[in-house]
């Protein structure tokens, strides 16, 4: 009789590696794909039908934002006089009617609305035209 040797298996881990590097590749990509996802460009439409928010009613706080301009309760304000403004509302629940003209520099808003933040002031209507 002859003399059997024995062979060692080695399983071929190359494919393997192949497809976890494959895989990895997807998940990357994938990922960035989803953080293109959520910049998404707004086009904010009129309003067709409104309840009149604020109409006739002196307990609200009125923010006009123009291009150029900002006013408190139909008075023409500063940034620095807004922050000041601001801090003396006693009462948090107070609602503010936020009026932006569409031309407004995205940065100017933002500042009204960290103002806001600072502040706890969150009752907060924007205002659109019909």
């Amino acid at each position: 009789m002859k003399k059997r040797t024995r062979q060692e298996l080695n399983a071929d881990i190359t494919p393997l590696i192949d497809v976890v590097f494959l895989l990895l590749i997807f998940f990357m990509t994938s990922t960035v794909f989803k953080k293109s996802e959520m910049a998404l460009l707004l086009n904010l439409p009129k309003t067709e039908d409104s309840e009149g928010v604020g109409e006739g009613k002196n307990k609200n706080i009125i923010i006009e934002l123009s291009k150029n301009e900002l006013a408190i309760n139909g008075k023409k304000k500063d940034f620095s006089e807004l922050n000041s403004y601001l801090e003396t509302v006693k009462k948090k629940d107070t609602p503010i009617d936020l009026r932006v003209d569409k031309d407004v520099v995205y940065s100017r808003l933002v500042t009204v609305l960290d103002g806001l933040k600072k502040y706890n002031l969150g009752n907060l209507s924007l205002i659109t035209e019909k």
